[in-house]
């Protein structure tokens, strides 16, 4: 039986999340073998550069998908917030798998929470999300630019560059170090990345000798969320440039999806809410859940949320270098 072939990233987050599918794979009855492929993206070589300045969403991914695209490949794996909206062509998302902690952790020096760190406490983070709700909750903050794989984070930390850092809370519980959580940040204030916590497995559109070890790793709850998500993100043309976060909940029939779009200085804040209900006895579906992020995104788009969003990238364009 030939192996199925995983390509990953070589972080140490990418190769918990590579191995964890090839468990799950592995777990399956009479289930071929399994290799990981590392392959290097984009993302790993500009290290140094800030996330708002990459000029797109696929930074982490794109290489990935084409060695999948070119058989190089018969499996992808992703963070689900690195991927983008609209997916290559000749590429499927297979399975979603059970979502991890979706939001935010603060991780500080001295392990006060983000209200107790002192006035002008310098803070790192990597993206436009992130800053723009920090600067909202605590306009006082200094800013830091912060790259790099968890680890390397959480070090610079221990090095004295930052007072605190901003992380994924599921990266860090995925690579055990939940311990190094000061403060996990409450998604009203703080609301997570589209899809963050959510693992993406993908093959080639129609691959079924692939397909049948994937499709059965699909988490039904994961997928419903994580569709609303970017349905919604999709409509409001964004990415990783985007200052947006966004939070859905499928709580039996009912799939809850709430989003935040924040000016960068924290000075403005657009938010909207809505939920979708199946009838009794119906089960609701993707197309459901699409529906219900893309009219969270008309709301937001109506609130002001295109003009926002304009106005910060021409911002970002003067500010680039």
């Amino acid at each position: 039986m030939r192996a199925l072939r995983i390509g990953t990233r070589a972080s140490a987050l990418a190769l918990w999340q590579a191995r964890h599918v090839e468990s799950l794979v592995r777990a399956q009855p009479h289930a071929p073998p399994v290799e990981l492929v590392h392959i290097r993206t984009e993302g790993d070589v500009q290290s140094d550069v800030p996330l708002w300045q990459t000029g797109g969403s696929a930074f982490f991914t794109k290489e990935i998908d084409r060695a999948l695209l070119a058989g190089t490949v018969d499996v992808a794996v992703h963070s689900l917030k690195d991927l983008a909206t609209q997916i290559e062509p000749g590429v499927e998302l297979a399975a979603t798998l059970p979502r991890e902690d979706p939001r935010d952790a603060l991780v500080s020096a001295s392990g006060v929470t983000l209200a107790a760190l002192p006035r002008g406490a310098r803070v790192g983070t990597s993206s436009l999300r992130r800053r723009a709700f920090l600067a909202r909750v605590r306009p006082d903050a200094v800013q830091v630019e912060l790259r790099g794989n968890v680890p390397t984070r959480i070090k610079r930390l221990r090095e004295g560059g930052y007072d605190a850092i901003i992380l994924a809370a599921a990266g860090l519980r995925r690579l055990g170090l939940a311990h190094e959580v000061s403060e996990y940040l409450a998604p009203e204030a703080f609301p997570p990345a589209v899809s963050q916590g959510v693992i993406g497995v993908c093959a080639r559109s129609g691959d079924a000798p692939t397909l049948r070890w994937l499709t059965p790793l699909d988490d039904r709850a994961a997928r419903l969320a994580s569709t609303a998500e970017r349905a919604l993100l999709r409509k409001i043309e964004g990415g990783c440039q985007v200052p947006l976060g966004a939070l859905a909940t499928l709580r039996g029939g009912t799939l809850e999806l709430s989003a935040s779009v924040c000016a960068l200085d924290g000075s403005r804040q657009l938010s909207a809410r809505a939920v979708a209900t199946a009838p009794t006895g119906v089960q609701l579906s993707s197309a459901d859940a699409a529906a219900l992020g893309e009219r969270i995104a008309d709301e937001l788009l109506a609130g002001g949320a295109a003009a926002l969003i304009a106005h910060e990238r021409e911002a970002r364009a003067v500010e680039a270098p």
